[in-house]
């Protein structure tokens, strides 16, 4: 436990990708292969089971400090981390554990930090999450009493679910690479859907032959498109590049291997279990195949597929009821075939893999198979034709690919773009504010934002006032047309620079009306523009309507609220 605990330093405090690859290569050839396989599985971000909520080890925290619940809060709100928050308290050296009633000695507790990671994974933490609640709390405390605040950190994060660090899966791949001499694409296919950790899977892993029994399920890494860059086109001939549309759904790998199917969404979660219908139709197909696509819900004989909205109905629903599965049916639409008679296709050019997916949809599959269509370009000029498209059919956008590229792993600028769809756009006010997490734990950078509504509107949420001058006097009265209320309609966090977000955060503490918790209302005057990529009716929330990636746009400081736009205007946003 103390060597992942010294990586996990070491990663969150480094900088440079060679000095992180440096670390996690030192690591995984030092350690044993049972505890490198925890690291792995850890660090690829595959350890989410939650064995204790945060609340409760917070209980115990408390319990341990004996602190007041508010000053808990109060600490939280400065640090912005509840894994880390309680990792100050109870963490550390003598005087930090000092506030703990009937501390052992430490020597003791310090040989629990010293047991190995795959003991503390497999024994050790689940063991905690079986006691009942009076034996857990003593426990806990006692381990807590023998671990150093960065220990501390992540046996909480663990216990939680919520263990990250700034690595990604790429540098971790890197590292594994540069440890077993394979090629980093092979590892990563290795690695695409679950990792079982243990010695055994760790040294297979790095074998140099991997064992097609275990990638006989797995789908292949997928290849990622990059926001266009229309500069780059106009030199070449349009005639070398597919143009499709860019569905609103579920990007998945469909496989036929040993009989079986599977079905895999990109990212790596096996969803079978959600789309029976859709791999009962894929029963015909011949082995040794796979095809990448993309999983709608589109009813034969419909023109467009429903939108994402729906889709979201079917997601992790393990059994779908037969009544489901007839109102919601599930297609795949096949961009590209990545394996067929069991060859791997991927090096092969795009025009060569869609020859062989046409003849293949072309013998008889069921009609929840269909090929993307392949939409006609003879000149750029017509591009952004096609893309205004794109909403009446369904779809979220344009995508271009180059015929002559192979299928490659993750995201390669140059031979795949994706034109997406002019984001809808609303003025709405700000209503109300929350602090941000992490560096951002003292700054108010959570907002939630209203539009207007007719009185008879339900849940209205603030009272119309008139514009707040930035001077910081005071608002002057109320909006013409009493009748009119503000209605929560979207959250957002993103948009603002750094400078917005600090003058932002003076105005929300200036301006405060209520509190509730760690949420502030605030005089409802200011105004910004948000973007976002649909909007659709939804019971579940107060406005009624479920709003898709919101994010600020701009600060409207030349609007004031009275004009800021209606949910009238939203609702006009949803297509027919």
């Amino acid at each position: 436990m103390r060597q992942f605990c010294q990586l996990f330093r070491q990663l969150d405090r480094s900088t440079g990708s060679q000095e992180r690859v440096a670390a996690l290569v030192a690591h995984f050839g030092s350690v044993p292969p049972e505890d490198a396989a925890w690291a792995l599985h850890c660090l690829l971000g595959k350890q989410r089971r939650r064995l204790l909520t945060a609340r409760r080890l917070r209980e115990i925290a408390l319990d341990a400090t004996a602190m007041p619940e508010w000053l808990f809060q109060a600490s939280h709100a400065q640090v912005g981390d509840s894994a880390e928050t309680i990792a100050l308290l109870v963490g550390g050296s003598a005087e930090a554990a000092a506030g703990i009633a009937n501390r052992p000695q430490e020597d003791e507790a310090r040989v629990d930090a010293d047991q190995p990671l795959h003991r503390w994974m497999e024994r050790i933490l689940p063991g905690l999450a079986a006691l009942p609640e009076a034996e857990q709390a003593v426990e806990i405390q006692r381990l807590w009493r023998g671990l150093s605040v960065e220990e501390v950190l992540v046996m909480v994060k663990l216990l939680t679910g919520s263990f990250r660090v700034g690595v990604g899966a790429g540098l971790v791949i890197q590292a594994l690479a540069t440890l077993s001499g394979l090629e980093s694409v092979e590892l990563q296919q290795r690695l695409m859907g679950p990792f079982e950790p243990s010695a055994a899977a760790f040294n297979e892993l790095l074998q140099t032959e991997a064992s097609q029994e275990r990638l006989s399920s797995r789908p292949y890494p997928f290849f990622l498109a990059s926001p266009l860059d229309a500069g780059r086109l106009s030199d070449l001939d349009p005639a070398q590049w597919l143009v499709e549309w860019k569905w609103d759904g579920i990007r998945g790998q469909l496989i036929r291997r040993g009989g079986a199917g599977f079905l895999w969404s990109r990212g790596e979660e096996l969803i079978n279990g959600s789309f029976p219908d859709l791999l009962e139709q894929a029963d015909p197909l011949p082995d040794g195949l796979v095809l990448d696509g993309e999983v709608l819900v589109w009813p034969a004989g419909q023109a467009r597929p429903e939108p994402f909205a729906v889709l979201q109905r079917r997601l992790g629903r393990r059994n779908p009821s037969a009544a489901l599965l007839r109102s919601m049916p599930a297609a795949f639409v096949a961009y590209d075939l990545l394996e067929s008679e069991g060859i791997d296709r991927r090096k092969e050019p795009l025009q060569q893999r869609r020859e062989r997916l046409r003849e293949l949809l072309a013998s008889g599959v069921p009609g929840a198979l269909r090929l993307s269509d392949d939409l006609p370009l003879s000149d750029w000029n017509d591009l952004e034709a096609w893309r205004e498209k794109a909403r009446d059919a369904g779809a979220e956008g344009l995508m271009l690919k180059l015929l002559a590229s192979p299928y490659g792993s993750g995201r390669r600028r140059g031979s795949w773009w994706k034109h997406k769809l002019e984001p809808m756009h609303l003025d709405a006010v700000l209503l109300y504010a929350r602090n941000g997490s992490g560096r951002r734990a003292n700054l108010y950078t959570d907002y939630t934002f209203g539009l207007w509504a007719s009185a008879d509107s339900p849940g209205p949420d603030a009272s119309p006032l008139t514009s707040l001058p930035m001077d910081g006097t005071a608002p002057g009265g109320a909006t013409p047309g009493q009748e009119r209320r503000l209605v929560s309609f979207a959250s957002a966090y993103s948009g603002l620079s750094d400078a917005e977000i600090q003058e932002l955060d003076r105005w929300i503490r200036r301006y405060t009306t209520e509190r509730f918790g760690p949420v502030r209302a605030v005089a409802p005057v200011l105004v910004f523009e948000l973007a976002f990529e649909g909007v659709q009716r939804s019971s579940r929330h107060r406005s009624g309507l479920a709003v898709r990636f919101p994010r600020i746009s701009r600060w409207r400081r030349d609007k004031p609220a009275a004009e800021a736009d209606t949910l009238a205007a939203a609702l006009a946003l949803i297509p027919h």
